[in-house]
């Protein structure tokens, strides 16, 4: 049962510190005035037994409220010395970084209360993770640390280590920092597993804690800490699970600001001096302030213009922060934020986890964060105690983002954040932990599968699946051992037991364990031999033949690729279909999406009543005296135009925490689409159940037909590709797509037949019923296919990283993988090409939340709108048109392009007007 803390405890502050060991209590008060709200929550919740979630903002001490129950039974058993050699106390978090905090963050606390009692000092603490040194591993199996701080991977290994298997039989509790960053991907799943096993190895009930800044749901997310239980007649049982709920008990202001009032109009040199201009305006306030970007190249660039503006001190106080740095240079960043010595750190996402970088006064963030959890968690990295504001600028370079910022400061500040999403029945992973299930003894196939279901990513999971699995890794799919794919486990089906198989299973296992794939570059070649450059892995994995690229400041088509090779061919002078920033931009999340859309069909409502309102009301006098209104809305008179527009962005600057540029820009906007979609003669306007399609012709004679819909990439990606795909086969032509967050287009080339009558065909032949099995179509021969088999295939034991002491490398791996593919075609619901299926549409796209807009759209609360055809596209289709230019142009050009775009289609408005 979930239940609430608020609830349930109605302790005063001296009560809950009373329930502390003496020392701890004497500790405390000489520390802190008083418990913070997820203090006040989770000590009791802890020290009564319960499984607990708490949810709160960084500099809350929640990390805190998780360890001071812990700490207090220790300081309690070592004062009585009844402290044992074995661990009490498992600590995961997703960040080698955040583990060696956290010791440094414990050690210092407990040399404290050593102070007060010298016994205090025997309770240890240490740090197991890959980076961890042999000889303090062997330390370790001699004397185990009372609180082990690892790794989701690393508890994995030391589950099958049996000696150190045997220090966690009588582990008492085990806490998940960052929890929503784990449960989101499949090392959440791995971890979830891990729980599992570790609860049927352990002599106690284990107690769970989870904690996070930006959580929900929040029930959803308990289930997945906790788990299920079984009785005696397989009935799942929902655990128990305490939830603290402390997550806006801090106060915090974030504003949405446009450089300039008119985005579209300005030039980019202007833009570009506003936006440093902001920024340096904040950093001179501030005395450490952090920026975010999107990518990793825009880190770069902005610490460079800094730079060179002197806003501070470049060698010392200024410096950017992101994966592609050493890890060196990382640290010193680290070091130096903690120890009040920047002014200024830029990054893209590596800073927005919980290390303890010390007190940040100010967070701004150019362009949109995609997500509120996101920009929740990036703000709240500002003002590093419950007292202290946290402090967020939201800065938006173009009228897409103006309006995801604004409507995330909205529902931020509302205390509204979207779902997360949990990977559920991962083949691969489930693999992996089978072979760890064996190599700890034998297994009756009900006992396994009864715990594995006991994981709530499992809890559905069939028998069949389960079984499949097993045949697998037992060596039964027959062809498969002629390629190196041998058995790892032995698979009795007469007495349906399992368990392992040869002496090199255990090492097998311990050196490929995890669920991280290894990422490369990959060659660019031409199809005569010519190398070009290289590209991100992941970067490969989106395009499709045909799509047009940007690599040295050239565009190139893509032909094919084999291993980690690609074949291009020259395409100069052709637009690009896919920006090379793609791979690293995040999506934006569905829940803003559907808020974005929301946000849009109020305003479209407001323009349209209000114009509506001057055109009948506002009108001149006749002869007589009465009033008239105007014959066309065209014929307002603009000042009666402006002040309606006025009035609607005075609403924004209010409901939306922007400041007055964005506010006009957004309204600009807007009233852009709406007078072009007078000017069609459409009376529906964009919002979250009107979905408009666009029929765009371009100068080309090529036929697009642009959704408009604010799903997020990952939804969009799935409605285009079964979209495409249904053109396809309907056309017998190849389809290009281009796929944003609030929209994607299908290139339908030139074309002389009804191409109204093809269009309606498109769009009626894709449904709720047929989705899955268009995309799975679409997807089995696409790169994104083979790259994910390849990933799947090394987390099932199927394609090894490490074998016998050596690194397999990874393009050995993906020529491995590729061969391996072709075979696994051939055989009967292969679990790990199933799960590969899986991962591109459940995890990597949203085919689910495609399938429910496709029924919403059945049950008539959605619909698609039809434009007639244009030669010229909607405002809000500019964005989505120029992004692959993004690489190809600089960005004045590209701002020439977006403006010359904007003033065609108004005059093109402006004379269907008249």
């Amino acid at each position: 049962m979930i239940r609430h803390a608020d609830e349930l405890y109605t302790y005063r502050d001296e009560d809950v510190i009373d329930m502390l060991d003496s020392v701890v209590r004497e500790w405390f008060k000489e520390r802190f005035r008083s418990l913070t709200p997820p203090q006040r929550y989770a000590i009791p919740s802890v020290l009564q037994g319960n499984n607990t979630l708490v949810a709160s903002p960084t500099g809350s001490g929640k990390t805190l409220s998780a360890f001071l129950s812990i700490i207090s039974e220790l300081v309690s058993l070592a004062r009585r010395d009844l402290l044992e050699d074995k661990v009490y106390c498992i600590y995961v978090s997703p960040l080698r970084s955040l583990n060696n905090d956290i010791a440094k963050n414990l050690r210092e606390p407990l040399a404290e209360l050593s102070a007060i009692d010298a016994s205090v000092s025997k309770i240890r603490v240490g740090v197991r993770t890959g980076d961890t040194p042999q000889s303090e591993r062997a330390r370790m199996l001699r004397r185990p640390p009372h609180i082990l701080i690892t790794t989701p991977e690393s508890i994995a290994i030391v589950l099958c280590a049996p000696k150190f298997r045997e220090r966690l039989k009588d582990a008492r509790w085990v806490i998940v920092d960052e929890i929503h960053e784990l449960c989101s991907s499949k090392r959440g799943v791995h971890l979830s597993l891990s729980l599992e096993r570790l609860e049927e190895l352990c002599t106690n009930r284990l107690v769970r804690i989870g904690l996070s800044a930006t959580l929900h749901p929040l029930d959803e997310v308990a289930r997945f800490l906790v788990g299920y239980s079984y009785n005696d007649k397989g009935d799942a049982i929902e655990r128990d699970c305490v939830i603290v709920d402390a997550r806006f008990v801090k106060p915090m202001s974030i504003i949405t600001i446009s450089p300039v009032r008119d985005i579209v109009h300005a030039k980019a040199d202007e833009l570009n001096r506003r936006l440093y201009s902001l920024i340096k305006d904040v950093i001179r306030s501030s005395k450490t302030t952090l920026i975010f970007t999107n990518t990793r190249s825009g880190a770069e660039r902005v610490v460079y213009h800094l730079s060179k503006m002197n806003v501070v001190d470049a060698d010392d106080e200024l410096a950017a922060h992101h994966s592609s740095l050493s890890r060196e240079i990382r640290l010193d960043v680290e070091d130096r934020l903690k120890n009040g010595k920047m002014r200024a750190v830029v990054t893209s996402t590596s800073l927005e986890l919980g290390i303890d970088i010390g007190s940040i006064d100010a967070v701004v963030q150019i362009g949109s964060p995609k997500s509120i959890a996101r920009c929740i968690q990036r703000v709240g990295r500002s003002g590093h105690s419950l007292e202290l504001e946290s402090r967020g600028y939201l800065i938006a370079m173009d009228n897409d983002d103006l309006v995801e910022d604004a409507v995330m400061c909205m529902n931020a500040m509302r205390g509204k954040i979207d779902s997360v999403h949990i990977p559920r029945n991962c083949l691969d992973v489930l693999a992996q932990h089978i072979v760890g299930l064996a190599i700890e003894k034998r297994w009756s196939v009900e006992d396994a599968y009864r715990l594995v279901r006991r994981s709530y990513c499992y809890r559905d999971l069939s028998m069949d699946s389960f079984r499949r699995v097993l045949r697998y890794l037992a060596g039964m799919y027959k062809g498969l051992e002629g390629h190196k794919v041998y058995g790892k486990i032995w698979y009795d089906e007469a007495t349906d037991e399992f368990g392992k198989r040869g002496s090199t299973a255990r090492m097998i296992y311990a050196t490929n364990i995890g669920t991280i794939p290894d990422e490369v570059a990959v060659k660019v070649y031409t199809r005569d031999g010519k190398w070009v450059g290289s590209i991100e892995e992941e970067f490969l994995e989106r395009l499709s033949p045909g799509d047009i690229f940007v690599l040295g400041g050239k565009t190139y088509e893509f032909i094919s690729s084999k291993g980690l090779t690609a074949t291009v061919r020259s395409a100069e002078g052709m637009r690009p279909t896919i920006p090379s920033w793609f791979s690293e931009m995040l999506p934006l999340s569905f829940d803003l999406g559907e808020e974005i859309g929301r946000l849009r069909g109020e305003l479209f409502s407001m323009l349209d009543k209000g114009m509506e309102m001057i055109k009948s009301k506002d009108g001149g006098r006749g002869n007589k005296g009465r009033r008239r209104g105007y014959a066309s809305i065209d014929a307002i008179d603009a000042k009666d135009i402006e002040r309606l527009k006025d009035k609607i962005a005075k609403m924004i600057m209010e409901r939306l925490y922007t400041d007055e540029n964005a506010s006009h820009a957004i309204v600009e906007y807007i009233y852009a689409q709406y007078r072009f979609l007078k000017a069609l003669g459409v009376k529906a306007y964009p919002s979250d159940s009107n979905l408009l399609v666009e029929h765009y012709v371009d100068e080309h004679d090529r036929h697009n037909l642009i959704f408009h819909c604010v799903f997020g990439r990952r939804v969009n990606d799935a409605l285009a590709r079964a979209y495409a795909y249904a053109a396809r086969v309907i056309m017998r032509r190849n389809v290009a797509v281009t796929v944003s967050d609030s929209a994607f287009m299908l290139t339908l080339g030139e074309y002389d037949e009804d191409i109204p009558s093809i269009v309606s065909r498109i769009i009626s032949s894709v449904n709720s019923s047929n989705i899955r099995s268009l995309l799975l179509n679409a997807i089995k021969s696409t790169e994104m296919v083979r790259t994910r088999f390849r990933h799947c295939a090394t987390r099932a034991l199927m394609v090894l990283r490490n074998y016998k002491g050596y690194e397999v490398t990874v393009a050995r791996q993906q020529t491995n993988a590729e061969i391996l593919m072709r075979l696994c075609e051939r055989l009967d619901n292969f679990p790990v090409l199933e799960e590969t299926y899986r991962e591109v549409m459940e995890d990597l796209m949203d085919v689910k939340r495609a399938e429910q807009i496709l029924m919403d759209i059945e049950q008539d609360r959605r619909r698609f709108i039809l434009f007639s055809s244009m030669d010229v596209p909607s405002p809000f289709s500019h964005m989505l048109i120029v992004s692959g230019y993004s690489d190809v142009v600089l960005m004045e050009d590209r701002k020439e392009m977006l403006e010359a775009l904007h003033e065609m289609v108004m005059r093109r408005i402006s004379a269907k007007g008249s």
